[in-house]
């Protein structure tokens, strides 16, 4: 099947994937407020797979977003990837040499910093304690850092990658 013009299932001339050619390990990237703990949500219920959010492993429970010790964090992501089936999201760029070896298949989602900094506001203002990736026992409050942090676009780059991945803006 070659691409026609305007072809839904070949948005830019680039074929749209299969879910199941991503595999059992799957890793969601991107920046700050994109959507990668709710699309990781969507997709463990779909695949049936279990979904890891590294802020819940970068971050103490029950704190204002203190971070872990490094050493901590990084001991319980690569704890986390030795697993056989798991939905991955967060960049954590320091970390994703060894997550990318064990990835299945990458899913890149980019998007606009106003819509990254809108989603940033509502999801501070709202407070949901039950958020997609959510920190447990944590009170959201907007911090200058982390407007900042909207404004930054992902880095990531898989174009020469020989596993399945697709991109989503």
């Amino acid at each position: 099947m070659s691409p026609r013009p305007n072809d839904p299932n070949f948005p830019n001339g680039v074929p749209i994937l299969p879910l199941h050619s991503l595999g059992e390990r799957i890793a969601i990237l991107g920046p700050s407020n994109a959507g990668k703990s709710t699309l990781a949500v969507a997709l463990c219920k779909k695949l049936g797979i279990p979904a890891v959010h590294l802020d819940q492993l970068h971050y103490l429970p029950g704190t204002d977003w203190q971070p872990r010790p490094e050493t901590e964090f990084a001991a319980l992501h690569d704890l986390a990837i030795q697993e056989e089936r798991w939905i991955i999201e967060g960049s954590y760029s320091r970390l994703m040499p060894q997550r990318l070896v064990r990835s299945t298949g990458v899913i890149v989602i980019t998007s606009n910093s106003w819509l990254r900094f809108l989603r940033y506001l509502k999801r501070t203002l709202a407070n949901q304690p039950d958020r997609a990736g959510s920190l447990q026992r944590a009170k959201d409050r907007i911090k200058w850092r982390m407007v900042g942090i909207c404004e930054i676009s992902s880095g990531v780059r898989l174009a020469d990658s020989r596993m399945p991945h697709c991109g989503c803006p």
